[in-house]
């Protein structure tokens, strides 16, 4: 399971790439689109060694996109008071339930 260290590294860069993203649509500040660039790039980059590390494509793909859905939902709501509906948040409980179910051994 070596995997999941480029996979938490995949994570944490697109994070911080979404971020930047928010903070330039927010601001208009290049330095933002920048940085947004930069680490969208190298959460790639770790995108990569993590499937020749042997994530796989199907369940490295899942596990990033709903890691990444709910830390995305959760800095949105919590530091940019974005709005969720019921449904979103059930979603968001689903996306949990997936990742267990994926790591279920």
């Amino acid at each position: 399971m070596f995997w999941v260290i480029p996979l938490i590294f995949l994570i944490l860069f697109e994070i911080v790439a979404d971020i930047f993203a928010k903070e330039y649509s927010l601001r208009d500040n290049w330095y933002f689109w920048g940085g947004a660039l930069l680490a969208y790039v190298l959460a790639n980059m770790f995108w990569l060694w993590a499937i020749k590390s042997g994530s796989g494509l199907a369940r490295g793909a899942i596990i990033f996109s709903v890691s990444s859905a709910v830390l995305a939902i959760i800095i949105g709501l919590y530091f940019y008071g974005e709005q969720t509906n019921k449904f979103q948040f059930m979603g968001m409980i689903l996306g949990v339930l997936a990742l267990i179910l994926i790591f279920w051994e």
